[in-house]
C-alpha cells in the first residue's frame, strides 16, 4: 500500500511539471515575452565584446575559434 501511495503521488508530481509548459500566448502577451530582458542573451553588443577580449587573450590555448595571439591584434 505504501509503495502504491509513493508511486501515485510521483505519478501525479511528473504530471503536473509536464503540464506547466502547455499554454497558448495570446497576441497581447507576446510583446510582453519579446522584451529586451526576455532574450537569453540581453546584451549582445557586451558579451560579444567581452567575447572579443577572451579569444584575444585565451586564442593560443584554442576552443573558441578565436585568431590572433596574445595581444589583441587580429
Amino acid at each position: 500500500m505504501r509503495f502504491l501511495t509513493l508511486w501515485l503521488n510521483t505519478l501525479i508530481c511528473c504530471g503536473l511539471l509536464v503540464c506547466q509548459g502547455c499554454t497558448t500566448v495570446a497576441a497581447w502577451e507576446r510583446g510582453n515575452l519579446a522584451r529586451k530582458e526576455m532574450a537569453i542573451n540581453p546584451t549582445p553588443n557586451l558579451n560579444s565584446f567581452r567575447d572579443h577580449i577572451y579569444s584575444s587573450k585565451e586564442a593560443s590555448q584554442g576552443g573558441h575559434s578565436g585568431a590572433g595571439g596574445g595581444c589583441g591584434c587580429n
